[in-house]
């Protein structure tokens, strides 16, 4: 090569060289790419809504939420003993997994099996997750899967089917969730479910708590006869947060990463979620979880009465004020209540100091106590508060709903009347004949004869075949006793009788009396 063509090459290059800088220099370090693609970039430049700093901190504080109460929530597998198949009660829908849960109608064999969720609640391996999801399982059919994916053999400790609550046991050293107070748990706030729905591992869905406080008649409930246990107890958590088959037993964490209920059952027509699940609180999982890690069993005390939710004929019935408190229905013969003296009737307003506006909130106080406890009712009676101490007790299967007869002494003469037809409440009362007094063992009181079904009493429960013991607080002799107290009612009015049944039962029954 000659020095001349020498120095051309070096010029040459020293020109690409100088013009490729000006090139980067101007058209940034897409520039080749650029240069061949006639100059069109892909994509804007900024994004054109860039996250606030509250917006940003809220989205990071979802992320650092994930990755970390994943960590306390596990898989649970169960081999089962097959059950006959079953639809699911109404339209509430407890779950296992993607095959083969609850409600599903195909034939099944007589070995099968199951899947849900967990969350670990103790360093030395304690797992909470729902009854149901484990109740079927054959010895040694448990399988728990960390979120490190190592299987771990369970050992069933205890189950609870009337909170559908149960405790696993697994060996090693994990992660456990932190336990929110119940307290601090408000309608609106952002919550997180996770759970492994549909063989999906670590999944994690977000929401808000829709409600507190919901009762939708699913827990105790047999699947075959759709019977619920009367002692059943559900007060949950409402959330709109996705969860499906598989997330059963699986955890709702709120924002600062804290355990605040275990997910259970979803509202849905399909039985996969149609926005709303239902969570068990963290107040009730830990009492249930503490009773069945100490011996396997649960120690619940009871006050020993049948109950529902006081509501507009009920309060105007007995005097109430506002629309708040629990009806006394039954009492529950030989049971706490009747030796503290509840009557049917009364109204249960708080226990201990905390107000009970519904028959889950009165469930909800007394599922973390246990036999033995005292707790001090305050009762509306007559038209004014007094306190009770119960004592509670556990449950006996002897126990039969009931309450002490009449009062002796307190019989009067029957005035010989006839039948009254209480066309608009819908009911027939008679005289009481001796036979019939002997039978219901009363010295006063009015037969019902006759319900028409459809009427105003009927659907608040009355049957035929029972007797009026009070009505608006008053003892009731006669037909023609109970046509003036009805009779000094105008439209609008609650009225409460107290009624007893051929077994002996008692059961208050509360009317708003229609227009004539």
């Amino acid at each position: 090569m000659t020095k001349r063509t020498l120095l051309t090459a070096v010029a040459l290059i020293g020109t690409g060289i100088v013009f490729g800088v000006i090139l980067m220099t101007s058209f940034g370090g897409n520039a080749i790419e650029n240069l061949f693609a006639g100059g069109t970039e892909l994509g804007a430049s900024l994004p054109p809504a860039p996250l606030s700093a509250a917006v940003k901190a809220l989205n990071d504080q979802f992320v650092a939420v994930s990755s970390a109460v994943t960590q306390s929530v596990v898989s649970i597998s169960v081999k089962t003993e097959r059950k006959a198949p079953a639809a699911t009660p109404k339209e509430f829908y407890r779950f296992f997994g993607p095959d083969g849960g609850e409600g599903d109608p195909s034939p099944q064999p007589d070995e099968g099996e199951a899947a849900g969720s967990g969350v670990v609640i103790s360093a030395d391996g304690y797992v909470v997750t729902n009854n149901h999801v484990v109740e079927s399982a054959k010895e040694g059919g448990i399988v728990v899967t960390t979120n490190d994916q190592k299987e771990h053999k369970a050992r069933l400790v205890g189950r609870d089917p009337l909170t559908d609550l149960a405790v696993l046991k697994i060996e090693g050293t994990f992660m456990p969730a932190h336990f929110a107070q119940r307290a601090e748990i408000r309608v609106g706030e952002w919550v997180v479910a996770v759970g492994n729905p549909l063989g999906l591992k670590s999944t994690v869905t977000t929401g808000i708590v829709s409600a507190m406080g919901r009762g939708i008649g699913i827990v105790g409930t047999d699947d075959q006869t759709f019977e619920r246990n009367r002692y059943a107890v559900e007060n949950f958590i409402q959330t709109d947060a996705a969860i499906n088959p598989g997330n059963s037993g699986g955890g709702l964490f709120n924002l600062n990463g804290s355990l605040v209920g275990i997910n259970t059952a979803i509202a849905s027509r399909s039985g996969f979620n149609a926005g709303y699940g239902f969570a068990i609180p963290i107040d009730m999982v830990r009492s249930v979880a503490l009773d069945l890690m100490d011996d396997g069993k649960i120690q619940r005390g009871y006050i020993g009465v049948e109950i529902t939710s006081v509501d507009e004929a009920s309060a105007k019935a007995v005097g109430l004020g506002k629309v708040s408190g629990v009806n006394v229905n039954k009492v529950v013969r030989g049971g706490a209540a009747e030796s503290a003296g509840l009557e049917v009737g009364d109204v249960i307003l708080d226990v201990d100091g905390n107000a009970v506006k519904t028959s889950n909130d009165l469930q909800n106080e007394i599922v973390l106590r246990r036999a033995g406890d005292k707790v001090t009712l305050k009762i509306w009676r007559d038209g004014r508060v007094i306190s009770k101490s119960v004592t509670l007790k556990s449950l006996d299967s002897d126990y039969t709903s009931s309450s002490s007869d009449s009062k002796a002494g307190e019989a009067t003469t029957k005035a010989a009347d006839e039948p009254v037809n209480f066309k608009s409440l819908g009911f027939t009362a008679s005289p009481l004949t001796d036979e019939q007094n002997v039978s219901f063992g009363t010295k006063s009181g009015v037969f019902i004869s006759k319900v028409d079904r459809g009427g105003a009493v009927a659907r608040r429960g009355l049957r035929q075949g029972t007797v009026i013991l009070k009505a608006d607080g008053k003892e009731v002799n006669s037909p023609d006793q109970l046509q003036r107290i009805l009779g000094s009612k105008k439209a609008g009015d609650g009225v409460l009788f107290v009624v007893k049944e051929s077994d002996g039962t008692k059961q208050a029954i509360t009317v708003e009396v229609p227009e004539s």
